[in-house]
């Protein structure tokens, strides 16, 4: 995410009336949910440049699968986070939960692709999966906390 994006993001946190009552540090979410839409983007990218390797198109189907569905529960994620008003901990909690299995996940396979098969867009990837499952993780260590 830009870098006014993320200070429009938290600004607007900020703004939020129900800010005072949120459980949750404003730097630590502004973080996680800059990751989870900053990941989104960059996994539908390399879904799309996986597509784009016909050479390697029967070997990256999984990847292709992984990466649209880490996408999907990044910008999930990150939609959830950013509603603060009332906030149901379970479900805030098993979200973060999904999106740390789905950046791991495609993470390792981005990786394994980066390396094996010198994927410059799967390492680009792997980067941001890994950033974003560690906000991710940060957040469930603030909310067990």
């Amino acid at each position: 995410m830009t870098q006014n994006a993320s200070s429009a993001m938290s600004r607007m946190l900020q703004a939020h009336p129900q800010i005072d009552k949120s459980p949750f540090d404003l730097a630590t979410l502004t973080e996680c949910i800059d990751a989870c839409f900053e990941c989104a983007q960059v996994c539908t990218s390399c879904a799309d440049a996986c597509l784009g390797e016909t050479e390697h198109a029967g070997h990256l189907t999984h990847c292709i699968r992984l990466n649209s569905d880490c996408a999907d529960i990044c910008t999930t994620t990150g939609r959830v986070l950013v509603r603060q008003t009332q906030p149901e901990m379970a479900v805030i909690r098993a979200q973060l939960q999904a999106c740390v299995a789905a950046c791991k996940a495609c993470g390792d396979e981005c990786q394994g692709h980066a390396e094996k098969m010198d994927m410059k867009h799967c390492a680009v990837c792997a980067e941001s999966c890994r950033r974003c499952e560690q906000a991710c993780q940060k957040m469930l260590s603030r909310l067990s906390a």
